[in-house]
């Protein structure tokens, strides 16, 4: 085998592997990010007064049901997340906080593109945007539950 020959084999056998490796980004990226939501909720719902009162302060109405609608989503689809179940549905709460949070309060101190790309805010939407769309991976529940429920589906004996 030449040389010539030799690097596109090796360019094949390295995008083989990649895309039979997918899972683990969505895998790391759900871990990092429901993990970090479950915590940052835990700790929202367990100071709810306090949080409302921030709620208040930047000017959120419905200040306490906001604070735990806050909160409990983050818990929850935190956790959803971490374990893939319902990921994708899940997402979509997460995505939606994390946009109300950057338009209520972060946008209020940012001046140009420059410090909006600072901002954690829109990473972790992103994050959860590309967990709406590219799925949990296949280490999740949501991935056992499916290929179940596609083998009760096929039927007996198929």
């Amino acid at each position: 085998m030449s040389f010539r020959d030799a690097i596109p084999r090796r360019a094949e056998a390295t995008l083989g592997f990649l895309d039979s490796s997918s899972w683990v980004p969505a895998l790391l990226v759900r871990l990092f990010v429901g993990y970090f939501f479950f915590e940052t909720g835990l700790g929202k719902v367990q100071n709810l007064d306090t949080m409302a009162e921030r709620f208040m302060e930047w000017g959120i109405p419905a200040p306490a049901f906001n604070a735990a609608l806050s909160g409990f989503t983050e818990l929850i689809g935190g956790a959803l997340v971490v374990v893939g179940l319902f990921t994708r549905l899940a997402g979509i709460p997460m995505v939606i906080n994390m946009a109300v949070a950057v338009l209520a309060v972060k946008m209020k101190n940012v001046t140009g593109l420059d410090e909006f790309v600072e901002l954690d805010e829109p990473l972790y939407a992103l994050s959860f945007l590309w967990l709406v769309f590219a799925g949990p991976g296949k280490v999740s529940l949501d991935h056992l539950l499916f290929r179940a429920w596609k083998r009760k589906a096929a039927g007996p004996g198929r």
